[in-house]
């Protein structure tokens, strides 16, 4: 069993910069593939970002150039760092974490690959 808690959601302006931390609570879990997922109230949960381990990482179209996903192995924490924030970016953010080390592709965009889920982050750009 594996908890994931989510911390550095808040408030940002147009432009501005934040960095979502995910903290992963068993060590067995730090080399699965791991993703960053947003939620609008009323619409389904997307993707924003998925990393396996460093050696491949995967971002929505919406984010390219603009969000960077990293994980401190270290530490079992997974980041994703917000830069040049839109109000189209705002959303509660979620970390979730597969079962699989391996993301294989396109299939990591989708909400079933992951099995565990944090209780969500709110982002709120203004």
């Amino acid at each position: 069993h594996v908890q994931l808690v989510e911390s550095g959601g808040g408030s940002v302006q147009a432009g501005g910069s934040l960095r979502l931390s995910c903290t992963v609570s068993n060590e067995r879990y730090k080399n699965r593939c791991m993703g960053w997922f947003r939620q609008v109230s009323g619409k389904e949960r997307e993707a924003v970002a998925v990393d396996e381990s460093g050696t491949w990482t995967n971002y929505a179209d919406s984010v390219k150039g603009r969000f960077t996903i990293s994980r401190d192995l270290s530490k079992n924490i997974l980041y994703l760092e917000m830069n040049n924030s839109q109000r189209e970016d705002s959303a509660t953010y979620y970390c979730a974490v597969s079962t699989s080390d391996g993301c294989y592709g396109s299939s990591s965009s989708r909400p079933e690959f992951f099995r565990y889920w944090g209780q969500g982050t709110q982002v709120t750009v203004s």
